[in-house]
């Protein structure tokens, strides 16, 4: 397509605002020093109930919504819970699928494979963290009018975001955790957001807690030979 038929379909180019470039030892030891970074990240289900600042979230939450997306829709949106009586809420309806999820709705396997983990029905961490970070999935838009629009790859535009949340969040000091009740649609109520908007996760983050512990069985990560391929 030519650059003016890119102009009159609204196409318009600005130069590259941050260009960086590193030697190949400095890029070897930046991305060292970041993978060493992360390897200290680790899910923790026991937080402390001190306060953490809402600019610290708040940044974490702006450096979310720096992530690529389908056609730059941004298909996300993040509802930072800070009120106790909120928390409460979401962690009674929490609790009441987690209930029926290790009843048996989750059938043999399932449960199998969580036992290593040590989780059970009981999620305290939702009342104790100082902050739930809840993030819905846009399945479509809904301009002022009223008129639906699309969006597109909401599920990998949703993830890269949550996933670069969850690496703000980290370098900034805090613990988190990834917690999915299934279903998830109480969330809409609770949280105010509207019906084109699926929820897709609830991120707890605090501080952990001093005698906070992690899993054996999460420490065990696979080797870059189990995970990449070069060709």
């Amino acid at each position: 397509m030519s650059d003016a038929s890119l102009s009159e379909r609204g196409y318009e180019a600005v130069p590259l605002p941050d260009r960086r470039r590193f030697g190949d030892a400095e890029m070897v030891e930046r991305a060292e020093r970041f993978l060493a970074e992360m390897k200290t990240r680790h899910s923790v289900r026991d937080f402390q109930a001190a306060p953490v600042p809402r600019r610290v979230i708040e940044a974490c939450i702006e450096t979310a919504g720096r992530a690529p997306s389908g056609a730059n829709h941004q298909p996300w949106h993040f509802v930072a819970v800070g009120d106790p009586d909120v928390k409460q809420r979401i962690r009674e309806a929490a609790e009441a699928e987690e209930r029926a999820f290790y009843a048996g709705k989750a059938g043999e396997d399932w449960l199998s494979d969580l036992t290593p983990l040590g989780t059970d029905a009981e999620k305290p961490f939702l009342e104790t963290a100082p902050w739930l970070i809840v993030v819905f999935a846009e399945r479509y838009r809904v301009d002022a009018d009223r008129k639906i629009g699309k969006n597109y790859y909401i599920g990998e535009s949703v993830g890269i975001a949550t996933g670069m949340l969850i690496t703000a969040l980290h370098c900034a000091g805090l613990a988190t955790l990834t917690h999915t009740p299934n279903p998830m649609r109480f969330l809409n109520e609770i949280c105010g957001r509207p019906e084109n908007e699926k929820p897709y996760m609830i991120l707890v983050a605090g501080h952990a807690a001093e005698d906070a512990t992690v899993p054996r069985h999460a420490k065990v990560k696979k080797p870059l030979s189990e995970i990449a391929s070069f060709l």
